[in-house]
């Protein structure tokens, strides 16, 4: 292994590398983005309890609204599973469209799922969601080869099921000369 990043180390620095890509590429992108993902078109955004009363302005109980997501009287973009729950096939309700801005981007009930997208470190590998057309798996490659520098080796795989989910992994080289 590398003494500059041991493997279980790795995660660090390709997270800091996902976010300087993010950062650099794709957040600056949005604003022109033809299929902005906030429209939550193809994509489902996950999100706790307090995530989802804060953006869809939730004001009865978490009990009441479980009831009427299952009476299905509820929201019908929001799906319940697992103590989560998921949006999909609406706008987003803090995305103004004809801004394209979101009213909750700086505050700490942004989801998650909104920073992560489209590139995120995931079990010390990067994966890039192709669906973003911010997304230049080249540019990707050469921001994680810069974060990491000479020594390692960056390849590629795409899911079998989900061929624009890729996943960029990060190997040491033998001969750190061969980078």
């Amino acid at each position: 292994m590398s003494p500059r990043f041991p493997r279980r180390n790795l995660a660090a620095p390709l997270l800091a590398a996902a976010a300087t890509y993010q950062d650099a590429a794709v957040i600056p992108h949005c604003a022109r983005c033809a299929k902005p993902c906030c429209r939550l078109d193809s994509l489902v955004l996950e999100l706790d309890w307090t995530e989802l009363k804060a953006l869809w302005r939730i004001r009865v109980s978490r009990a009441v609204f479980d009831q009427r997501l299952a009476a299905g009287t509820g929201p019908k973009e929001i799906r319940a599973a697992n103590g989560l729950y998921f949006g999909h096939r609406k706008v987003c309700p803090a995305y103004a469209e004809t801004q394209r801005t979101c009213r909750v981007y700086d505050q700490n009930v942004k989801p998650p799922g909104c920073s992560d997208f489209p590139v995120y470190e995931d079990g010390g590998d990067i994966v890039a969601d192709l669906r973003c057309e911010a997304v230049d798996l080249a540019a990707l490659k050469a921001c994680i080869a810069r974060a990491l520098g000479p020594g390692y080796r960056i390849t590629q795989s795409a899911d079998a099921q989900f061929p624009f989910i890729v996943t960029l992994s990060a190997a040491r080289l033998t001969d750190p000369g061969a980078a």
